[in-house]
């Protein structure tokens, strides 16, 4: 055998993954075609940031990772999500759920996504069974009972009794195990950005419901001084289009009156990103010599920080399983487990995901009363409140 895990695809779970079996010890080698990009100002940064919930942050403690990223942490204390569904582009209805409610840590901590992958390669800098091959891709699987043969770009094959497909929501190693997929759309896109705004967030994530999506702010470390947060502005996609075309100061303009003025005048503080707003899944986790994570498994829209955290959950309950009984790696066994742990929680992720973004895309006034009216509602009843906040934490199982 070349390695004990072949990871198909170097994004941020895919290094995650190749960090976490690297620190347990695993010989690892993880391929992806394009380089990763660790600057923000550099052309085709990912300019979006991620919610690294509670136990995404023990991953990536047991990983070796979160040392690399703890200095530029934002936390986020409070989620705020406000419902501004009425005749005027203002609140009617701001409920706030407290981390402290149900723990004594804030429900998570914010980065740049870019800034992730440049932690995540200084973490495999000080690995030495880890070798990663940025420039390189993977072009053929074949598997038996035994082990799998990954053909690479480079004319080379790895021979591995594991491969991790880690290689995003059109995943060629998800296609060539010939597992099935189900996409549906929404006629949506999101555009990402980062701002700044002389109203602090104060540590408080705040999601604004009108029509269209949601239009979400997440604090970020403050920008030359100024309070900062990274923007997640969904809607149709003609719409997200039509904004892109604008000029910084028609965007900020347009963002200002969206965010209903919460923080004060929006000012655009990077470029700006689309990206098309899909839910997918996998029929299964798990083939011959073969499992799935992150969005080669399931796919959803930016709501409730519930993407990447999920990811991250894929990697932990691998490696679990691997460290339970290295000799088993990547068998029918040990990978049935797998399908089976992860996969009834994915699928009601998916399903609370999608339904809460169709009622957040309400344009019609009765269904905008409708959901102002259902925030209400479970906002006071303290028990379900704390359920939700356990959920969306993942401390508590679907």
């Amino acid at each position: 055998m070349d390695c004990d895990i072949l990871i198909s695809g170097g994004g941020i779970a895919g290094l995650t993954a190749a960090a976490a079996f690297g620190s347990a010890g695993f010989k690892v080698i993880c391929v992806d075609p394009a380089p990763p990009i660790t600057d923000g100002d550099t052309d085709g940064a990912d300019l979006r940031s991620t919610a690294m919930l509670q136990p995404a942050r023990r991953v990536l403690e047991t990983a070796g990772i979160w040392s690399h990223l703890e200095n530029h942490a934002a936390p986020l204390q409070i989620m705020r999500i406000v419902d501004a569904g009425g005749t005027e582009a203002e609140p009617r209805v701001i409920r706030e759920f407290n981390a402290a409610e149900i723990s004594d840590q804030p429900f998570g901590w914010n980065f740049p996504n870019w800034l992730l992958r440049r932690a995540l390669l200084d973490r495999l800098a000080e690995l030495p069974n880890v070798d990663f091959r940025p420039g390189t891709g993977t072009t053929s699987l074949f598997t038996r009972t035994a082990e799998a043969r990954v053909g690479l770009s480079d004319g080379s094959r790895i021979t591995t009794p594991l491969v991790i497909a880690a290689d995003g929501r059109n995943s060629p190693m998800r296609e060539a195990a010939g597992i099935d997929l189900t996409t549906s759309g929404y006629g949506q896109s999101a555009v990402v950005f980062a701002v700044t705004h002389p109203v602090p967030h104060e540590n408080v994530s705040t999601e604004i419901h009108r029509t269209g999506g949601p239009f979400t702010l997440v604090p970020l470390p403050d920008r030359d001084g100024m309070p900062c947060s990274a923007v997640v502005w969904m809607d149709s996609t003609a719409e997200c289009k039509r904004r892109m075309a604008l000029d910084a100061n028609a965007f900020s303009d347009e963002a200002t009156l969206r965010s209903c003025h919460l923080f004060g005048p929006l000012t655009l503080a990077t470029a700006r990103n689309v990206w098309p707003i899909i839910s997918q899944h996998a029929a299964r986790l798990s083939g011959e010599r073969i499992a799935l994570i992150a969005e080669a498994a399931h796919v959803m829209p930016p709501i409730g920080a519930q993407g990447l955290n999920m990811s991250l959950q894929d990697v932990a309950t691998l490696l679990e399983l691997a460290q339970a009984n290295p000799a088993d790696l990547g068998s029918q066994k040990m990978l049935g487990t797998y399908h089976k742990a992860r996969f009834a929680d994915i699928m009601l992720r998916v399903r609370g995901i999608d339904l809460l973004n169709r009622a957040s895309q309400a344009s019609a006034p009765i269904a905008r009363d409708a959901r102002a009216t259902g925030l209400n509602a479970l906002y006071a009843m303290a028990p379900v409140r704390k359920m939700l906040m356990e959920l969306g934490l993942g401390m508590r199982q679907g």
